[in-house]
């Protein structure tokens, strides 16, 4: 099964995105991805946490400029909010511009790759930071958490350091799915890696680094006529300017490749709600992300071994 995404970029009207989110989800599409085009990806993905019921919910934070502690936080917030509906693409930005605001020059690219990598590791670990039944609400000897049910991480890496645990409870899908570029070479440390041109040998590459899933970045812009131009600049997705019928062909090319494909629509008033018509289905039942994606729960790694303290 090819699974079908979308992805939102470049808007900075959140009506115009919730629109948009609303068809993607009534058409059956496994999750949405955000930008921060406007309003920020993650305080724009909580908005529409209770604005949806059955859509996955991926926006973009940023390894590079977000506090690592509340980049978790944030994100098994969001988690709770949709039920289990949160995902992350993992951002990292490095221009001078982008860290100047925080204060931060560039990284080179071995700093770079070991700051992802330890912004994810540090995400994941503290959303075990609490098992899965510390919170025991005891009425009768007035505990709401079992103490010993919750852990620090003691996590210290080339530029931060954390002790935890995370001030929420685990999140319900237990890890957040984590989505992100094969360029960032974290493959390893992603449930989905998201690959562009010269799709085949990147996708056997991501497999082979570990990543459980592969989508496909796919820029699209359906001109059934030949009067329509995408002028979009993206140098690292597929492209698709034509016909639905071309889109089509495209996707049952990629079915034997990857597991998935995010569409960005060049227009999201004219080319999704034809992408929802040509593509979408009867929207399934309210699931958490994990479960559409066919990913496990993961288990805790500071769960109890019976006797044996913890692994």
């Amino acid at each position: 099964m090819t699974h079908l995404a979308v992805g939102i970029d470049g808007s900075p009207d959140v009506d115009a995105v919730e629109r948009a989110v609303r068809i993607a989800e009534d058409a059956g599409f496994a999750f949405v991805t955000f930008d921060d085009a406007g309003v920020e990806a993650g305080v724009l993905a909580s908005y529409l946490a209770l604005r949806t019921s059955r859509i996955g919910l991926a926006p973009t934070l940023h390894t590079t400029t977000t506090e690592p502690f509340h980049l978790a936080t944030q994100l098994a917030s969001l988690d709770h909010a949709t039920l289990g509906r949160a995902a992350w693409v993992v951002g990292a930005p490095n221009s001078a511009s982008a860290l100047a605001t925080i204060g931060r020059s560039p990284l080179g690219p071995q700093a770079l790759r070991r700051e992802v990598s330890d912004v994810v590791e540090v995400a994941r670990a503290l959303w075990d930071s609490w098992e899965d039944d510390a919170v025991i609400r005891d009425v009768a000897t007035g505990r709401f958490l079992d103490a010993d049910r919750v852990h620090h991480v003691n996590f210290t890496g080339d530029t931060f350091s954390v002790v935890g645990p995370l001030i929420t409870p685990r999140p319900p899908q237990g890890q957040v799915v984590v989505l992100g570029s094969d360029t960032l070479d974290v493959t390893a440390r992603l449930d989905v890696a998201l690959v562009g041109p010269e799709v085949a040998g990147r996708a056997a590459a991501a497999r082979a680094d570990g990543a459980p899933l592969v989508f496909a970045d796919v820029d699209v812009l359906i001109d059934e006529t030949g009067t329509r131009t995408d002028t979009r600049a993206s140098t690292d997705r597929l492209r698709h300017v034509g016909t639905t019928a071309g889109l089509r062909e495209l996707l049952a090319g990629l079915a034997g490749t990857v597991d998935g494909v995010v569409l960005h629509p060049a227009d999201l008033t004219i080319d999704l709600p034809l992408l929802a018509d040509a593509f979408g289905g009867r929207p399934g039942p309210a699931r958490t992300l994990r479960d559409v994606l066919g990913l496990p729960r993961p288990a805790n790694r500071f769960t109890t071994v019976a006797g044996e303290g913890t692994p």
